[in-house]
């Protein structure tokens, strides 16, 4: 594995989940072959369990982690090509990102869409620009449309609970369902969680949310999709519940339905599924208190496979160096 942006750059989903769910019982079995080798973990917004649970990885395989936070601690960063930096940009990214090539042999980037401009945003300049100018192996901890160790993560966590519950054979239906939220927010989630159920192609997928809400259809297509909570709902195994704002008149919020939030009494509809959430959530707004603190919530589990998630893609570049 060269870089790791989107399911794009995995050959085997499967094999990457196993070693994940393996590095969960054995954190540091492969705990040298990051030995004298540093890996940068570079935030351009905020994170929590996105940087601890890459730090954690990366310390299980022996890598030395440096973090920076370039929203708070460097220089505003300037991405267009032939710009005039006369505004408040004081550093372009093909002169900084060289040198944190030099400094480190894994780069890991954090950055958010503005939801202002989807040309741009979907473009992911800032992504491929570290790809092009830094000269060592990208991993995006969240980028303008996708965020791929989140959806890693979430299919390692289904593959672990359908371990435990379910008979080998069986599609297990997973439900992607829109929730209400107080502002806008990127599609990342959606759109990665989206990318990766139809690209691992092991379950019956419906996408589920208001009118207006449909998502690039570049990531939805093979999925079903129905404007009918209740209807998707019916029989679900997994109901993963993320809010994100409109694609198509870009980044706006349409619709604030508090009905869309998901409560325990819509969860009769469904198969005994369990729920997840990528986190942090807005409780009662998003999900009820009482589906959080449930039983079939699965969003710590969720949240704790993070870790493995990321020591399974830093030990495959690793092992490709």
């Amino acid at each position: 594995m060269k870089n790791f942006i989107s399911v794009n750059d995995v050959t085997d989903i499967n094999a990457l989940v196993e070693k994940a769910l393996a590095y969960k019982a054995n954190p540091l079995v492969d705990k040298t072959i990051g030995e004298n080798k540093r890996i940068g973990l570079l935030f351009l917004n905020p994170s929590l369990r996105t940087r601890l649970s890459t730090q954690v990885a990366a310390k299980n395989l022996g890598l030395e982690g440096i973090v920076f936070n370039v929203d708070k601690e460097g220089w505003a960063l300037e991405f267009e090509e032939g710009a005039i930096m006369s505004g408040t940009t004081v550093e372009h990214v093909k002169d900084a990102a060289p040198i944190l090539g030099q400094y480190f042999d894994i780069l890991c980037i954090r950055a958010f869409p503005s939801l202002k401009n989807k040309e741009e945003d979907y473009s992911e300049q800032v992504m491929n620009a570290f790809i092009k100018f830094a000269g060592v192996p990208i991993v995006s901890l969240e980028s303008a449309t996708l965020h791929p160790l989140q959806s890693l993560t979430d299919i390692v966590t289904i593959k672990e609970q359908m371990q435990k519950t379910r008979p080998a054979g069986g599609k297990p239906k997973i439900v992607l369902t829109w929730a209400p939220h107080i502002k806008p927010l990127p599609q990342c989630v959606a759109n990665s969680f989206a990318q990766w159920v139809n690209a691992w192609g092991e379950a019956d997928f419906v996408i589920t949310h208001p009118e207006d809400y449909e998502l690039d259809e570049k990531y939805t297509k093979g999925a079903t999709i129905t404007h009918d909570q209740d209807a998707a709902l019916k029989e679900a195994d997994f109901v993963y519940v993320k809010n994100w704002s409109t694609y198509t008149d870009y980044g706006k919020i349409y619709s604030n339905d508090p009905d869309w939030m998901l409560t325990e009494e819509k969860m009769q509809l469904t198969n005994n599924a369990k729920v997840m959430h990528c986190l942090p959530v807005r409780r009662n707004v998003e999900l009820s208190d009482e589906i959080l603190d449930g039983p079939d919530s699965l969003v710590t589990t969720e949240a704790g496979n993070r870790v493995w998630a990321a020591q399974a893609v830093l030990s495959e570049i690793l092992k490709a160096q």
